[in-house]
């Protein structure tokens, strides 16, 4: 089995696991515990939480662990309107974002509050000069994504960030994609709000982040216990926690060498395509993109009939990000960059990770060619 769909979720470092083992056999204590058992747990949790905010440039105090990274979007979009209750408030996003973002936001427009999609360009790109467009006087909130789940494509966030910021309006970016496989600062990206999901960067499911700056504060997320800062109650998933503060340490520290290897795998599978598929195209910028991630599109076939082709031959890919599949509906992102609804089916996402090789992603090129060329033979 070939694994490329790094893009939906990877592969836990051994590092991460054998960290976390403990925290789920000899030292399962509760972190709110004040006996020694989960005093450990509690240092634990802390040691974590400093770990990751390095990792991002940010203050541990300013770092609250999430589920992941949906719950931590649905928090700062929920959280920012209820700061604002009562005033007119107006929030601006991209088209492309990730569901757990336009969801909300769909949801937040049947409470009268108004919200911009702005559209981006060919390349999958949001334009600076239509965000400063969009901006009105009761545009309280602007939320934009570092990097996307589908094509990869890497947004202008820092500048967007510095303009935000110079008009008081608070900026958050869905990180999820982006944290642990490009440098991500937040001081440099000018952002007050970040999002990240563990499982994407080679810790445990179920764990994720939000960078909250100390200057802001959000509405709690659960009410009860004081855990998390008092924002989210519950008992901590201390394993998790602890297998994320390693992942993003470790990809963090090897991510130079990684970004060449992924970009080195990227371009053989893309020539090796393109030598027996000319037609082939790259959907996104072709160049400023997450180093592992390429979604292709093919002539005349199906992008669903390519992947299960693919499985049978022990390679997994996507047709769109994993929390739209099943749905049969064009992907919005790739429909957003102007290309048909026919195009948009014929598209497969490749993501690699980092522990894949040179050799698996030449096997990916040829299995994609041989499984494009037996849907052709076969119309």
């Amino acid at each position: 089995m070939i694994y490329a769909d790094n893009a939906a979720t990877t592969k836990i470092s051994d590092k991460a696991f054998e960290k976390m083992l403990p925290f789920l056999q000899e030292q399962y204590g509760n972190a709110s515990s004040q006996y020694s058992l989960g005093i450990k747990a509690k240092r634990a949790v802390e040691q974590a939480r400093k770990q990751v905010a390095e990792a991002i440039g940010a203050q541990p105090a300013e770092i609250t662990f999430t589920s992941g990274g949906s719950e931590a979007n649905n928090w700062v979009l929920q959280g920012v309107t209820k700061l604002f209750k009562g005033e007119d408030i107006h929030i601006i996003t991209s088209s492309i974002e990730h569901h757990s973002v336009l969801n909300v936001c769909r949801a937040l427009e049947t409470e009268n509050i108004k919200v911009t999609y702005l559209q981006v360009n060919k390349n999958g790109l949001v334009l600076v000069d239509d965000v400063i467009s969009a901006v009105k006087p009761n545009t309280k909130f602007v939320s934009i994504m570092l990097a996307n789940n589908e094509i990869g494509t890497i947004q202008p966030i820092a500048e967007i960030g510095k303009y935000l910021h110079g008009k008081g309006i608070l900026f958050h970016t869905d990180a999820v994609q982006a944290v642990g496989h490009i440098p991500v600062d937040i001081n440099k990206l000018h952002v007050d709000f970040l999002s990240a999901s563990a499982h994407k960067f080679n810790g445990a499911k179920g764990t994720g982040f939000l960078y909250k700056s100390a200057s802001v504060d959000l509405p709690n997320l659960v009410f009860g216990g004081k855990q998390e800062h008092g924002y989210r109650a519950g008992t901590e998933n201390v394993a998790g926690i602890v297998a994320a503060g390693y992942a993003i340490e470790e990809n963090v520290k090897e991510m130079r060498k990684t970004a060449e290897r992924l970009q080195a795998m990227v371009q053989t599978t893309v020539s090796e395509i393109r030598e027996r598929i000319p037609d082939v195209w790259i959907n996104g910028n072709a160049e400023l993109r997450l180093p592992g991630t390429v979604n292709l599109g093919f002539n005349g076939v199906s992008g669903e009939s390519l992947m299960n082709i693919l499985d049978l031959k022990g390679v997994c890919v996507s047709t769109s990000s994993a929390c739209n599949s099943g749905n049969d509906e064009p992907s919005h992102v790739l429909l957003a960059l102007g290309v048909s609804e026919e195009q948009a089916k014929s598209a497969i996402r490749i993501s690699y990770g980092k522990y894949n090789t040179i050799e698996e992603a030449e096997y990916v090129a040829s299995a994609i060619c041989d499984a494009y060329s037996k849907i052709k033979s076969a119309i």
